[in-house]
């Protein structure tokens, strides 16, 4: 049997506001939930400084093995926006005005005061870049090779990925299912990891919480396959009842 194609792809998330704790990012919720519906699975997540140096080493480690590589943040107008110049770095090109982001910016800030040096700044990308369009605030998003460069500000970017429906290769989009049950986890990790190894093509992942006084957890089966989460969940939940633990459908 063939296994299936997984594809996947990764975020650099960049900004020093980010790792102060001054802002806190949402653009990896709202990135891991587009990407699943294109078939494309988030593998994993970097947040590095405003410096080059820390850019290019991210940029060219996720890029080489991940499919997709998304970046957000550190595209503005201002002086310590060096996304554009750490990329162009990482590839091994120039930075560049381009003609169509210049014509949509000179168009934007035509009744806002017009385009500043500041503001042309937002027009620069890596030689060969094409563009993401922005309907929010007009300086658009950037694709060369398998990177994609979008916007920190969140509704921004939500934008960006919905100009981007539809165009990227995947496979299948992953769903999922949960149950909840009163019990420790580590009094059902043998029979949760025989689960998975019973239905291969699946990924359990086990979320424990305390509350009212009480130790609980939700188990989540994910797979591409929408009949193997329904039968691990199925048999999921008879292993448990069979223990003397009571299960809720959809997570408690």
């Amino acid at each position: 049997m063939t296994a299936e194609r997984i594809w996947t792809a990764a975020l650099v998330v960049i900004g020093d506001e980010i790792l102060s704790g001054r802002t806190q990012d949402k653009n990896i919720a709202q990135l891991a939930a587009w990407l699943n519906v294109q078939g494309i699975r988030l593998a994993e997540v970097r947040v590095v400084p405003d410096r080059q140096e820390a850019i290019v080493e991210a940029v060219n480690i996720l890029r080489a093995r991940n499919d997709y590589l998304f970046t957000t943040g550190g595209i503005g107008p201002t002086h310590d926006d060096i996304t554009v110049d750490a990329i162009a770095a990482a590839l091994g090109v120039a930075v560049v005005h381009h003609p169509e982001a210049m014509a949509i910016l000179e168009a934007y800030y035509q009744s806002r005061g017009g385009l500043t040096d500041a503001r042309a700044r937002m027009a620069r990308v890596p030689e060969g870049a094409t563009l993401i369009p922005n309907r929010v605030s007009g300086a658009p998003g950037i694709h060369v090779g398998n990177i994609f460069v979008m916007a920190g500000v969140p509704h921004i970017t939500a934008g960006m990925l919905d100009a981007l429906t539809g165009t990227l290769e995947g496979g299948r989009p992953v769903v999922s299912g949960t149950i909840g049950c009163w019990v420790a986890e580590s009094e059902v990790a043998d029979l949760l990891r025989d689960a998975e190894k019973t239905h291969e093509g699946v990924a359990i992942g086990s979320y424990p919480f305390f509350r009212d006084g009480r130790t609980g957890a939700n188990f989540v089966v994910r797979s591409p396959d929408a009949a193997l989460v329904d039968a691990c969940l199925a048999d999921l939940t008879q292993a448990l009842e069979a223990g003397g633990r009571s299960v809720v459908q959809g997570g408690i």
